[in-house]
């Protein structure tokens, strides 16, 4: 059974806060045993991994409304609204996790209970990985902006945890810097990864085209038609599930405009065709002789 858009977005969100909050459960009591700086960045990372994915959740079901009266493009911007939500709270955190690591840097504590801490951080691997793979199945799917800022952060997690493992195991040995070191490090990440997330998120509310090979791909379809003469003032953007599509087809001078209708219907759908997921496509006729002698048309 082929699940929808809808359907795969809300399984990814649910999956990864259900994931998220045993990882919290557990390295909350690590921390608590330990007094790791780095397990305490990493239950903070996880602690906002689940506000961001609720939000996500939240905002989800808004972005998948259908279009209304007051909305005629659709709701799917709010994705975009949730990844600089996450790219927010990403941020906040990071440079709580740095301050706290450059306090214990300078008054350094011996780390408790350490193997307690390695083992909280594997099972924390394997659940990352688990969400992870999931929301990389949903992104290839469904392409949601939402999702892969998600699935970005959580790649970046494998990386943490296996940083705090590290750290706990270099403590353990008598180097004590390790533990705040790799907090601050952890905080860099972070902040590398938020950049990341509010720059992809600001560049679909400020509607950037889509990327340069799809439209590549929509001028070859709409010019291999054999009515179709050319292509111009191709025009793209995408809002949550959707991709909007607008294009200029320069057809004969004295082409019919039933006969004109018929070809533009026909370069729809071989741009639907050739795409996956949903797409919004508006096509407006030119007669060739304006298209190739635009002077023409001021006359």
């Amino acid at each position: 059974m082929k699940l929808s858009y809808a359907q795969l977005v809300r399984f990814s969100s649910l999956f990864t806060m259900l994931m998220v909050g045993l990882m919290i459960v557990t390295k909350c009591w690590a921390w608590l045993s330990s007094g790791s700086a780095a397990m305490l960045g990493s239950l903070t990372d996880s602690l906002l991994d689940i506000s961001a994915s609720l939000m996500s959740f939240l905002v989800l079901s808004y972005a998948l409304r259908p279009a209304d009266d007051d909305h005629r493009f659709g709701h799917g911007k709010a994705e975009a609204l949730a990844g600089l939500g996450q790219a927010a709270f990403i941020a906040g955190s990071a440079c709580l996790l740095a301050f706290h690591g450059i306090e214990r840097l300078i008054n350094p504590v011996v780390l408790k209970h350490s193997l307690l801490g390695v083992w909280v951080s594997l099972f924390a691997i394997v659940c990352t990985l688990l969400v992870v793979m999931v929301q990389f199945q949903v992104v290839k799917r469904t392409q949601s902006i939402a999702v892969k800022a998600d699935s970005l952060h959580y790649k970046g997690d494998i990386l943490l945890n296996i940083a705090v493992l590290l750290a706990i195991l270099l403590s353990y040995y008598g180097v004590i810097y390790a533990d705040p070191i790799f907090a601050i490090g952890v905080a860099g990440y972070l902040l590398y990864n938020c950049w990341d997330i509010a720059k992809e998120s600001a560049a679909h509310l400020m509607d950037k085209e889509l990327p340069d090979d799809e439209k590549a791909d929509i001028i070859m379809l709409a010019s291999s038609h054999d009515d179709v003469y050319g292509v111009h003032d191709l025009r793209t953007r995408q809002s949550g599930k959707v991709k909007f599509i607008q294009l200029h087809l320069e057809l004969d001078d004295d082409m019919p405009l039933m006969r004109a209708h018929t070809v533009s219907d026909d370069v729809v759908a071989m741009i639907q065709q050739a795409f996956e997921g949903e797409l919004d496509i508006l096509i407006h006729q030119d007669p060739v002789s304006l298209a190739v002698n635009p002077k023409l048309s001021q006359n």
